[in-house]
């Protein structure tokens, strides 16, 4: 992996991550029809989340910083038997709304081999199937009335079906912010609260996902690529994600989402086509080129 491969798919990560498309499903399709698939692939691929994550906490540091220091009073107020978790403090709602949200994740857990085959075996259709889905959610929110619920509205029914959406988008080709954001909408949050709490939402699963990759590779279980490819592909991921995050809550206050539903559509309609093609011939895109 070289360092314009680096560069080509930082951006193709801070641009999909953010923007409703699927950045495992466009890498994932990167890496497929340019044989860069497989664990080295699926290495680099959680690398370049980790910029996004700082993006993440760039773009959002003050109500983060502001959920920090809430959450210590949190724990102050535990040790002194006063918690509850009815409260009329819209960080601290917020906060068990997040957790309440997490749980999903740690059912899914045991899938995260499952996932990352899906992404890293040499089949393009889960991805195109998984772009369908993402599509219909797009198609989906863009229909439902303007909702109006922030912290101290949203329910723990809202947060759940927040964190089912996020636990199954580590599919190829499905969105996590796409799915987490409309998910949120179709449930009546209100636009700004809706994006908020998707992408802080996503610090937790990311940071779990890189803790995990790290820890495989210090054990050696898992294959990277050199240092430096590394280092540039996390630094453009990051800057391009700093501008994705402002496309995104432009197009979510302006009700733009449905472009890209059209777009997942079209282009879920074409990867399931080349997939099968793909297996009807024995053979990937990529094979047949180079023969």
């Amino acid at each position: 992996m070289t360092i314009f491969d680096a560069i080509l798919q930082g951006i193709i990560q801070g641009l999909t991550e953010f923007l409703p498309v699927s950045s495992s499903g466009h890498l994932s399709l990167i890496q497929h029809f340019t044989g860069q698939g497989g664990e080295a692939g699926g290495s680099f691929s959680i690398m370049l989340h980790f910029g996004t994550l700082v993006a993440v906490f760039i773009a959002f540091w003050p109500t983060i910083w502001e959920l920090i220091q809430e959450a210590f009073r949190m724990i102050g107020d535990l040790f002194r038997g006063k918690l509850k978790f009815k409260t009329n403090n819209p960080r601290r709602r917020m906060i068990w709304m997040l957790l309440l949200a997490l749980v999903p994740l740690f059912a899914v857990l045991p899938l995260k081999d499952f996932y990352s085959s899906l992404s890293e075996d040499n089949s393009i259709i889960a991805e195109g199937i998984c772009f369908l889905l993402t599509s219909a959610l797009l198609l989906l929110s863009d229909h439902v009335v303007k909702g109006k619920k922030g912290p101290l509205k949203m329910n723990p029914r809202d947060a759940a079906a927040i964190g089912v959406a996020q636990a199954i988008a580590p599919l190829p080709g499905i969105s996590r912010s796409g799915s987490t954001i409309c998910t949120g909408l179709v449930m009546g949050l209100n636009r700004e609260f809706a994006v908020a709490f998707s992408f802080i939402l996503g610090i937790p699963a990311v940071l779990g996902a890189n803790i995990l990759e790290f820890k495989d590779v210090l054990e050696g279980t898992a294959q990277t690529a050199p240092v430096s490819v590394l280092i540039v592909g996390m630094v453009v991921s990051l800057v391009v994600g700093l501008l994705a995050i402002w496309m995104v809550k432009v197009l979510v206050n302006n009700d733009r989402f449905r472009y890209f539903g059209y777009y997942t559509l079209i282009l879920g309609v074409v990867v399931l086509g080349l997939g099968i093609f793909e297996q009807v011939k024995g053979m990937t895109i990529f094979q047949m080129i180079h023969g």
